[in-house]
């Protein structure tokens, strides 16, 4: 059996308890086989006609009623994870992602912002928890944002099937639950890092540091910080007073092309406990440069300015890690309406996505053939090109 045969059957071993029927064990396994399959879309339809089946409701039946818990089989997904690539010097990164959606049903669905499509579109919109450290990436929790007029509508809410325990949360506040939950697992980490949507929110800065979780969190511009004289500077008017010798070249990661080099500089601003209060400034090295600013929280050990740009630069490793899921392993492209299936379906492709992030950590290739044959059943199939192009990178 090759190495991504083992690894993707090793990966369903972890949630095989969670089904009491072996018919619905079998199909959470073919699912799993779909989502990195050849299909072009990996919906209801397409993943039935892939698994030889006529009608896509066996499929719609894992995702809306059969009985297994898509909260623990998170749980597993993280300990999967956390087994292969755990350091005690990791970073959690949050951020969100938005699914494109026609229509006004789909739990959660409104016009609003979105990075996916650059602008205000008819969305949903998940709030993901990427797990990095030197050996690799991926993503280990996620909540769906359900906007305010959602959380208030007592009849949407029924028709979706939202809990009745569920209310308005914030994106901050969805990434402090996962943030919470993956520390009281044990999870090993030491940093926290994210855009300017939870770097601007002060009640998530003062959270991480109420348990000593250091932090590097993108804010906006018109930001002020607290200088140890006290006054209430805007952070782009410390940054533009700053000499040239105060900048230092420093790549913040390989990217796709190549090193991500960047002018930085770090200012302290007041000591508490051992802990410091600062300013990460990040400078592009165009000619009409561009800056991004973010507050960090760190032990006076760490404290330096290559950690504090190690930190901010794995942010980049959930947008990596969002453009993987999507592109290989089905993310986005469900068609399921109620809160569960969003649940089930985002899962299983987390865990999907991990089965890559975890191969790639390990460096193993696939040398399968290209253009395998139909499959069916719950075999493990011959080629994933999801494999096979992650090879290829």
């Amino acid at each position: 059996m090759s190495g991504w045969k083992r690894e993707l059957l090793r990966s369903h071993d972890r949630i095989t308890g969670l089904f009491a029927r072996s018919e619905v064990r079998e199909r959470s396994l073919a699912y799993l086989q779909g989502l990195l399959s050849h299909c072009e879309r990996k919906n209801g339809w397409q993943l039935a006609e892939w698994m030889g089946e006529a009608a896509p409701y066996r499929v719609q039946h894992l995702l809306d009623r059969a009985r297994w818990d898509a909260d623990a089989a998170r749980d597993q997904l993280r300990d999967y994870v956390l087994e292969e690539l755990r350091s005690p010097d990791a970073v959690l990164i949050a951020d969100e992602t938005g699914f494109l959606k026609k229509g006004l049903h789909s739990v959660g669905v409104k016009r609003q912002y979105t990075g996916t499509a650059g602008r205000i579109e008819n969305s949903q919109v998940g709030v993901f928890l990427c797990y990095a450290s030197n050996k690799g990436a991926a993503l280990v929790d996620r909540e769906l944002y359900l906007p305010e007029e959602w959380a208030s509508d007592a009849e949407r809410r029924r028709a979706a099937a939202v809990p009745e325990e569920t209310e308005f949360a914030t994106k901050p506040e969805l990434a402090r639950r996962m943030i919470e939950r993956a520390l009281k697992a044990g999870t090993p980490c030491n940093w926290v890092a994210a855009d300017e949507v939870y770097g601007n929110n002060s009640k998530l800065r003062q959270w991480l540091e109420q348990r000593r979780l250091g932090y590097v969190l993108a804010i906006a511009s018109d930001q002020r910080m607290r200088w140890p004289d006290h006054e209430q500077r805007r952070v782009d008017t410390i940054a533009q007073s700053l000499p040239n010798l105060a900048w230092e070249r420093i790549s913040a990661g390989s990217g796709s092309k190549g090193e991500r080099l960047y002018d930085w500089t770090m200012i302290s601003g007041w000591q508490e406990d051992g802990w410091n209060h600062g300013l990460l400034v990040r400078r592009s090295i165009e000619e009409k440069p561009e800056h991004a600013y973010y507050r960090f929280y760190a032990p006076t050990s760490k404290t330096t300015l290559k950690t504090l740009v190690r930190v901010a630069g794995q942010r980049w490793q959930i947008e990596q890690a969002f453009q993987t899921a999507k592109g290989e392993c089905g993310l986005d492209h469900y068609e399921v309406r109620h809160w569960q299936g969003w649940y089930r379906h985002i899962t299983l492709a987390m865990l999907a996505h991990a089965v890559l992030a975890i191969l790639r950590a390990r460096g193993e290739k696939n040398s399968s053939r290209a253009g395998a044959a139909k499959r069916t059943g719950t075999a493990p199939p011959a080629h994933p090109p999801a494999l096979a192009r992650m090879a290829r990178r």
